[in-house]
């Protein structure tokens, strides 16, 4: 179970809602408008082909070949030039794929946040996203019914947002459970981090690692 727990201050609500949206999962928009733009070429292609195969554009081009008889001649007259063509384009492609395979594997971003500089600016307050997140895990885990919390931040020094993952116990109040987690856990981690806004994910899960009762 998944819930979001989005700060709402008035006008920027439309970009909080984004931030909220970055804690639940990762972005993946890049992903998905490569992929598209990939899909309507090969769809636009295939829809060309298949037009000229039943005659739409004349029933003598749809005799021909696909590559026009010159091409092919030049490629049979220059055979080496051909294959160094083809090995290239398949590089490229293989590239392009390692690529798009890096991107869409990276490490999401975890954000280190500036709270403010010393000595007249020459030295900078910074707090790690791995120190935020695990003081931010170690609150909610002493909230009651809680067993074990994780939490990430992710995002951007700018937008921060945290996604937080609970594992409560069976007879654990949920709903006083996120109510304390924002009230408590998440208004602490703003006031820390001096942001104004924190959106989170909350992610909830039973804790099956719980001790069973003792048998004396």
């Amino acid at each position: 179970m998944t819930t979001d727990l989005p700060k709402t201050t008035g006008a920027g609500s439309s970009a909080l809602r984004r931030r909220a949206a970055a804690a639940s999962a990762r972005s993946t928009a890049g992903e998905r408008t490569l992929a598209v733009v990939v899909g309507l070429v090969l769809l636009a292609a295939g829809t060309l082909v298949t037009l000229l195969s039943y005659g739409v554009f004349g029933t003598a081009r749809a005799s021909r070949p696909l590559l026009d008889p010159m091409i092919v001649d030049a490629l049979r007259a220059q055979p080496l030039v051909a294959l160094v063509a083809a090995i290239v384009g398949g590089l490229l492609l293989a590239v392009l794929g390692l690529v798009w395979a890096a991107h869409a594997l990276r490490p999401e971003r975890r954000p280190d946040l500036v709270l403010g500089t010393l000595d007249g600016g020459d030295t900078s307050v910074v707090v790690s996203a791995a120190a935020a997140a695990e003081a931010v895990a170690a609150q909610a885990a002493e909230l009651p019914g809680v067993g074990r919390a994780r939490a990430r931040l992710v995002g951007s020094e700018a937008a921060p947002a945290i996604r937080v993952t609970l594992w409560l116990a069976d007879d654990a109040d949920v709903r006083d459970v996120l109510a304390r987690l924002d009230s408590e856990v998440l208004a602490t981690a703003r006031g820390s981090l001096g942001v104004t806004d924190l959106p989170a994910a909350v992610r909830l899960e039973l804790d099956h690692l719980q001790p069973g009762p003792r048998v004396s």
